[in-house]
């Protein structure tokens, strides 16, 4: 929780720097812009129980779909208001506090770069968080970073972290985040022999 609270705190930093331009930019998610993002990563908080199964339900239990009402419920509210919204939040709370904090952690991580990327807004990590981000997201069933892995050794060139057995692919630990994540724009900074296998399974 430590870590999620931290990286939400300078995920609304970074907000707090963009032009309105930027906030109506394109995401690394498909369909989603700057704002889109942002409220995504923080629609899930105020939902209790009985309403996060409410909205499961009305999304026919399709993450996509789900995902996408939650953005829309926050549609109309302004950058100003949406940072608002991530300030108040920077304490995770329902859904994404699941797992000790680890839901709103490597969500917010990941989604942190899909804004910053496109944006050329580089960062560096702290090392305990990104190593912590890594671990999760290994297993976390909605990035299946394992299966993306299959067959192939990630190692970090930036921190003491490394998974899997097979050719090696080799990159900073964002890179690999990333592109566990699904995000091919993250496979341009990944090298080695398993590259290729790699780049099949993120794609797929």
């Amino acid at each position: 929780m430590e870590l999620a609270r931290e990286e939400r705190e300078e995920f609304a930093e970074l907000l707090a720097g963009l032009s309105p331009q930027q906030w109506e930019s394109p995401s690394l998610c498909e369909r989603w812009r700057v704002r889109d993002v942002v409220a995504h990563v923080i629609s899930y908080d105020e939902l209790d129980f009985r309403s996060l199964a409410a909205r499961f339900a009305k999304g026919w239990f399709l993450q996509d779909r789900v995902n996408e009402l939650g953005v829309a419920d926050l549609t109309d509210r302004t950058p100003e208001q949406l940072l608002e919204l991530m300030r108040i939040h920077a304490e995770p709370s329902g859904l994404p506090a699941g797992f000790g904090g680890r839901i709103a952690l490597v969500d917010g991580m990941i989604h942190q770069q899909d804004i910053r990327r496109p944006l050329a807004i580089p960062r560096t990590i702290p090392p305990r968080r990104l190593r912590a981000a890594l671990e999760f997201a290994r297993f976390a069933p909605l990035i299946r970073g394992a299966w993306r892995a299959r067959g192939v050794k990630l190692v970090a060139t930036d921190l003491d972290w490394s998974y899997g057995r097979g050719p090696q692919v080799s990159g900073s630990g964002e890179a690999l985040l990333m592109a566990m994540a699904g995000r091919r724009d993250a496979l341009g900074d990944l090298t080695g022999p398993g590259r290729s296998t790699f780049a099949a399974h993120v794609g797929a």
